[in-house]
């Protein structure tokens, strides 16, 4: 993939500061694209990965905004118009994860997972629409999980988030096509340097190694370049599905 494949094009990455997000943001950057760094409450991390974008050569600003909140998200897709003028691709990836045994989770424990998890990536694919269809075309790329696919007992809430970007990408995928592309990276575990390892995850998974940033990275860049796809799950886990 050449350098200036997304050359011209304009993407929003949702909690971008830290970790996969951040791996996403610098690798649609790395590719061409000017990147605007969405953050809730990573201020520093977010300012960081926007200064790394601009060192690269592109356009880059730190965005704060709660994305399960319409206002905010209204918000900042006005301030993504503003500054870069247009929007070609939004990757929908601010989520949370935490366990919780299904006899002990309440309500807001619920209702919060919901929201940062599915609710966010409605709220900020229907705010993209307009954009993207004022150009004619557009991607937009929902990181759902491998717990979107396989039950997690001690997960129930994350699972049934997941499930549900899984859903909502093919939803979209239908309504919004042919002129925008819908898509979702279904993640498995990924880790981070200063992390303990997942030896479980590595012992059962064909690859015999937990996932990357960047593994998860390069799957979105195919997606964001891809002409003939739309409505799939790429899961991105090393075959841990297949046991």
């Amino acid at each position: 993939m050449s350098s200036s494949t997304l050359n011209g094009q304009v993407a929003l990455v949702t909690g971008a500061g830290k970790r996969i997000g951040r791996s996403i943001a610098l690798a649609l950057a790395r590719q061409g694209a000017d990147v605007a760094v969405n953050y809730s409450r990573s201020a520093a991390a977010a300012e960081q990965t926007a200064a790394e974008i601009t060192a690269i050569g592109r356009r880059s600003v730190a965005l704060q905004a709660d994305v399960t909140r319409r206002a905010e998200v209204k918000r900042l897709f006005a301030e993504v118009e503003s500054r870069f003028g247009r929007l070609d691709i939004l990757v929908n990836n601010a989520g949370a994860f935490f366990h919780v045994p299904f006899e002990q989770l309440t309500d807001e424990q619920w209702d919060g997972i919901l929201a940062t998890n599915l609710k966010s990536q409605f709220l900020c694919a229907q705010a993209a629409v307009p954009l993207m269809q004022r150009q004619g075309r557009g991607r937009i790329i929902n990181l759902s999980s491998l717990g979107g696919l396989l039950a997690w007992p001690g997960y129930t809430h994350y699972c049934v988030s997941k499930a549900g970007s899984i859903m909502l990408t093919r939803c979209l995928a239908r309504a919004l096509a042919p002129e925008i592309m819908v898509n979702s990276v279904a993640p498995g575990t990924i880790q981070f340097e200063g992390e303990p390892p997942d030896e479980d995850y590595i012992r059962r998974v064909p690859l015999h190694r937990a996932g990357t940033g960047d593994d998860i990275a390069q799957a979105v860049l195919y997606l964001a370049t891809a002409e003939f796809v739309t409505g799939q799950v790429i899961v991105v886990d090393g075959g841990r599905s297949l046991v």
